[in-house]
């Protein structure tokens, strides 16, 4: 039988197994999928501790780790079209990810380009996507500056990326240890922690026109000093943001975003920065590496059925 990552309960990784799963079956617009890649999100551990996407019902148990996956075709579910057995797709699962086989809806799914590989493929659902919305939510022109938080994970160094290409002057907050990183996307790093606001504004002495914030909290209400309730978005702290007056990141989830990114990859645009692979049976090592908060760009996860 096919294998998968998968937590039995909530908690900690104590709840985490490689398990034997029957191989799912596709139903009206669904792809069944075998599993190339898988894009590790700090989401994917929260799910694990008992956290609920805003107007889902709690997972059942066993529970496939994984939002986001790349892989070959298998078979085809009722009404699909666009799509046949041996395509080369990515997309958001609804079986999760870290799988031998997973189901891709066809609405959230995109071929992948051939220049792709199937690791950068994997890690753009989630992360390029939430940027590329973000990004373009904010609307911001040449010569404008914005300040995103937790510049060098997976979605912030997406973020940069986007903005710069758009001729937007970035401050990216991140450790000290991503400095070089940051840098090298061509942001101006500032630390991140306690005093942020004072060193963004000495990296930006006219101000910065909008906050893109990654990390919620104390960060976020620190940032949202900098800026008009209108030009505060955040993908790290629904709540809080609209408590502070600004707004989460509207994420459209359609494949024509997917298209979107795959051709800013593809034509050199985008970098994934995918920094570590691990196979499926080192799981939960993979998810150790981005719930410790310290990982520099994507973290992927390999299959091989």
């Amino acid at each position: 039988m096919p294998k998968a990552y998968v937590f039995t309960r909530n908690g900690g990784p104590e709840a985490e197994a490689l398990v034997d799963l029957e191989t799912p079956v596709p139903g009206p617009g669904e792809l069944l999928v075998a599993v190339r890649t898988a894009g590790v999100n700090p989401v994917d551990w929260k799910l694990r501790t008992g956290y609920t996407r805003p107007g889902s019902e709690p997972l059942p148990f066993p529970t496939v780790f994984g939002s986001e996956a790349a892989g070959v075709v298998r078979a085809t579910g009722p009404g699909v079209e666009g799509f046949e057995p041996g395509d080369e797709v990515f997309g958001n699962p609804v079986t999760g990810g870290y799988a031998e086989y997973t189901l891709l809806p066809v609405a959230v799914t995109a071929h992948k380009p051939a220049g792709v590989s199937f690791a950068d493929a994997a890690v753009l659902p989630v992360a390029a996507a939430t940027a590329y919305d973000g990004v373009r939510q904010l609307r911001l022109g040449p010569g404008a500056t914005l300040l995103v938080t937790g510049a060098g994970g997976g979605v912030g160094s997406a973020a940069v990326q986007l903005a710069r290409h758009a001729g937007v002057r970035v401050i990216g907050a991140a450790s000290e240890a991503k400095k070089d990183f940051v840098a090298s996307l061509g942001a101006v790093h500032i630390p991140s922690g306690p005093g942020l606001a004072d060193r963004v504004r000495a990296a930006a002495p006219d101000g910065v026109d909008a906050v893109f914030d990654l990390v919620g909290g104390d960060t976020l209400r620190e940032a949202a000093t900098l800026v008009a309730p209108a030009a505060l978005i955040s993908a790290g702290g629904k709540p809080l943001v609209e408590e502070l007056g600004g707004a989460a990141v509207r994420r459209a989830r359609t494949a024509a975003v997917l298209d979107e990114v795959a051709r800013l990859v593809a034509e050199g645009v985008l970098r994934t920065h995918v920094t570590r692979t691990f196979p499926l049976d080192r799981a939960g090592e993979a998810l150790r590496a981005v719930e410790d908060g310290h990982a520099l760009g994507k973290t992927v996860i390999e299959v091989t059925a």
